[in-house]
This record gives C-alpha cells, sequence and structure tokens, in this order.
C-alpha cells in the first residue's frame, strides 16, 4: 500500500516589500511543495497589490492575526532587522517555524534568545543564507568534506557593491538601532557566510571599519584578517561604495583553486576549478549541474524537503550564530583596533548586545566636536 502523497506546506510572508518578492517567486515555483496562503504588511494596500501579484493569498491586518489565524507550517519575515527576533519568537511560540531575512537578529544576545525560545518550543527559526544552497556550493561542500581538495590554505571574500547616497532614504538603513550595521551586517553577510559553510569555524578577526562617504550611523567599508580554526588566512572585504559592483569568493585548497565572481546570484558557470599541478584528474570530479541562478528557491526547497520529512532545516540557529558572531566580532575588533578570537565576545560585553558596542570612532568624535 502506498503512503498518500505530502501536503504542500503552507506558508505565510510578513512584510511585503523588495525581498519579499524573491520569497513569493521561490514558493510559486514549488507547487505542490509549498503554498503561499497569507500575507500581511503595515501598509494594507502594498500587501493587497502584493497578493493580487502571486495567488490571492488571504491578505490579514497584522502579523499577529496571521500568526494565529492562518493555520500555517512556515513563516518568511521579510521585515526591517529590528522586528526580526519578536516575530520569529511568535511565530515560534505559535508553533509555525520561522524564515527569518539576513540578519538573523540584530545582536548577538538576542540570538540567544531565540535560542531559548527553539529549546522551549521545539520550533525552529532559520536564516535566509540562500548560496549555500546553490548546486556548485553544495558540490564544493561535498568535494571538501571527501578531503579530495586537500586542506584549505588561503581564500578571499569579496562583496563590493554600490549604493548612492540616495539608498539610505528609507528610514530604516544605515541606523544601528534598526538595521543593526552596514555592509558587513547587510550585504558582505551573505558572502562571508558562503565562506564559513565551506571552511568551517574561525578562530581570530583582526578588522578595521571606516565612514567615509554615504550619511549613514553605520560604516560604509570594513574589511578583516582572519585565522581559521583549520589554519587557513582569509581576507574579506564589504564595500557599498564600489562602482563596478562584484561578488567574489575564492578558495585555494592544497590541491586546487575554486573561485566564484557573481553580483547577487550565481550559476554552475559562474564557478572556476582550477586543479593544482600534478593534480589534475581532480577536474573531472568537478561536475556540478547547471540548476538556474542560486537564490531563495534552492534553500526554500530544502526546508520544504526537510519539514516534510519531519527533520531539521537549514540554515538553523547555530550556523547563523557562527555568522552574526564574525560580524560582531569584525565590528569589535575594528572599534577596539585590537584581534578578537572566537567566542570572546560573551556576558556583558557591550558587542553582545549591539554590533556597535557603544564605541564608534566617528560617533565619538562627533560628540566631542559638539561638546568642546
Amino acid at each position: 500500500m502506498t503512503s498518500a502523497p505530502a501536503k504542500p506546506l503552507r506558508a505565510g510572508i510578513i512584510g511585503t516589500g523588495g525581498i519579499a518578492q524573491s520569497h513569493a517567486r521561490a514558493m510559486t515555483t514549488l507547487e505542490g511543495e509549498i503554498d503561499l496562503v497569507a500575507v500581511t504588511d503595515l501598509d494594507r494596500d502594498r500587501a493587497a497589490a502584493f497578493a493580487a501579484e502571486h495567488g490571492d493569498p488571504t491578505v490579514f491586518l497584522n502579523a499577529q492575526e496571521l500568526l494565529e489565524s492562518a493555520e500555517l507550517d512556515l513563516v518568511s519575515i521579510c521585515t526591517p532587522p529590528q522586528t526580526h527576533a519578536p516575530l520569529a519568537i511568535t511565530a515560534m511560540r505559535a508553533g509555525i517555524t520561522a524564515l527569518v531575512e539576513k540578519p538573523t537578529a540584530l545582536s548577538l544576545a538576542e540570538v540567544d534568545e531565540i535560542a531559548e525560545v527553539e529549546t522551549e518550543t521545539g520550533v525552529q527559526t532559520l536564516t535566509v543564507f540562500q548560496h549555500r544552497f546553490g548546486v556548485a556550493a553544495r558540490r564544493l561542500g561535498e568535494l571538501v568534506d571527501s578531503g579530495a581538495l586537500g586542506r584549505p590554505l588561503v581564500a578571499t571574500c569579496d562583496t563590493l557593491w554600490f549604493r548612492p547616497d540616495s539608498y539610505f532614504d528609507v528610514p530604516w538603513r544605515g541606523r544601528w538601532d534598526i538595521e543593526g550595521g552596514g555592509p558587513t551586517m547587510g550585504h558582505g553577510i551573505h558572502q562571508f557566510d558562503l565562506l564559513l559553510s565551506v571552511l568551517g569555524d574561525w578562530q581570530e578577526i583582526t578588522a578595521v571599519a571606516a565612514r567615509q562617504l554615504r550619511p549613514t550611523d553605520t560604516e560604509d567599508v570594513s574589511a578583516a584578517l582572519v585565522r581559521m580554526q583549520s589554519g587557513a588566512v582569509v581576507t574579506v572585504m564589504n564595500s557599498l561604495l564600489s562602482p563596478r559592483e562584484t561578488s567574489r569568493v575564492r578558495f585555494d585548497f592544497e590541491r586546487a583553486t575554486v573561485e566564484v565572481e557573481h553580483l547577487y546570484g550565481y550559476q554552475s558557470s559562474d564557478w572556476i576549478f582550477t586543479p593544482a599541478p600534478g593534480h589534475e584528474e581532480l577536474a573531472e570530479q568537478w561536475n556540478p549541474a547547471e540548476d538556474g541562478t542560486s537564490g531563495h528557491r534552492h534553500q526554500l526547497a530544502a526546508i520544504a524537503q526537510a519539514l516534510t520529512a519531519g527533520e531539521r532545516a537549514g540554515v538553523d540557529l547555530a550556523e547563523a550564530r557562527r555568522t552574526l558572531e564574525f560580524a560582531a566580532a569584525t565590528y569589535a575588533s575594528a572599534f577596539r583596533r585590537t584581534p578578537i578570537t572566537a567566542g570572546q565576545i560573551a556576558g556583558d560585553d557591550p558587542f553582545m548586545t549591539s554590533m556597535s558596542g557603544g564605541m564608534v570612532p566617528w560617533e565619538q568624535t562627533k560628540n566631542q566636536a559638539v561638546t568642546s
């Protein structure tokens, strides 16, 4: 006797701004696995227009009503970062898996609060780090895990983007208290999350951060020199000041270089595999299928598969926390002008509760000028 086919997951979206389009389009392509049945937004007209564009899911008055009444399995939280932790906690307590746009929360303390509720409820909060789920990234992970490429030695990770002053006309952008940080938290985090997913745990970060040009409270550029637990040496650059935009990640292993350059999403053809002399046969093992651009669809498909099977999905809180700690350590090192080791930010350290740590150099300079 064959079992009945699994019902599609019932999904909702909170916040129908720009990034919600990626969630809705991905859900639409996963017909039979995920049904978008509910949406809400502070702007009801925007929510209604969004619903009309994406299959007419029910429009709820607010997030609380959606979480209480829509009978959801999964909810995408596509609101400004300040709201991520409270909404995720509310969803978990309603028995609904939360999929949160990056960053998971504004601080490590908030992530730890979410983790406590996850333990209490048994319901997960997941973070959107879609670059992990592209076909080529998964193939790279398989080769690394097999040991075929040898030890990782060197890596570079660059998010060189351009955002004009007008980008920050949106009130929550460029503010520590709402967005949590600048390109380190809001832009480059996708690339260095991919890097960490391949190389594993980091050990120590020495960083700089600056506000060079943009009208923000936060940095508009940061750079970090990182030693991984494996011993690999890594550089990470995050910028919103770069007219020729690119996203690059390169890994140099003992037996091969594997690299990708793209902008907001890669295809398998964007990756280059270069075997080291004497290891040319490895090129035959680099054979990722071409399966569209890395994006929300791949991650949502993996989540649907896991939840339908009653398994834990990714990217889970432990993995997301490691990436967020990397961001916090970048700021702490830059502002304290000292290396920061993994696990050092803890307890009553001010960088536990704010990415700025209350010690932003340009803010302190401004305050000194005002009082002098």
